[in-house]
């Protein structure tokens, strides 16, 4: 029969081994994804000359950008890391600050805190960001990463396919 002393003891090392696992068990705490002032690199979340980057930023899940021509015309470029599944579709402004595109239906809307998928008022998933940048703000570019989509919509359809995802976004985790 175990003595009471034996108890505490075999208690603490039941503690000190759950917590143990639980360290190993939980998720590293990932980096952001390489990027500069036109966006994350390697990435479809990345405005090309002439365009402009105007925010971009990345979840868990997720990278998007909003990107400006010469005239001011907004895009909205994102990718689910999870798969490489793209979104190019052309974006707009509300008077708060929130850039929205919307497709087939879904919409998706880039604050500075967050990505919000919805259709028509339900949310289907709320990211909060992990990164997000305006650039021209004070800012160095990092070294250090879903947007569900059918493709773009017609009104943004590129005149040639878009390319295979990028080495940097697929597989990149769940989300």
């Amino acid at each position: 029969m175990p003595s009471h002393r034996s108890l505490p003891r075999r208690a603490t090392l039941a503690a000190v081994s759950s917590t143990a696992l639980l360290l190993l068990s939980a998720p590293a705490a990932t980096s952001a994804p390489a990027y500069d002032n036109q966006g994350y690199l390697e990435s479809t979340a990345r405005c090309t000359a002439p365009d402009t980057a105007v925010v971009f930023g990345s979840t868990a899940g997720s990278r998007v950008a909003i990107c400006s021509d010469d005239d001011g015309e907004l895009e909205y470029r994102g990718v689910r890391v999870r798969d490489g599944a793209r979104l190019i579709a052309v974006a707009s402004r509300s008077a708060d600050g929130a850039y929205t595109a919307s497709n087939d239906g879904i919409d998706y809307m880039v604050t500075s805190s967050a990505l919000v998928i919805s259709a028509e008022e339900k949310v289907i998933r709320d990211e909060p960001m992990l990164d997000f940048h305006r650039p021209g703000a004070a800012s160095s570019p990092s070294t250090e990463s879903s947007t569900p989509g059918a493709g773009p919509t017609e009104e943004s359809t590129p005149t040639t396919p878009l390319p295979p995802p990028l080495p940097a976004e697929v597989g990149g985790g769940e989300g």
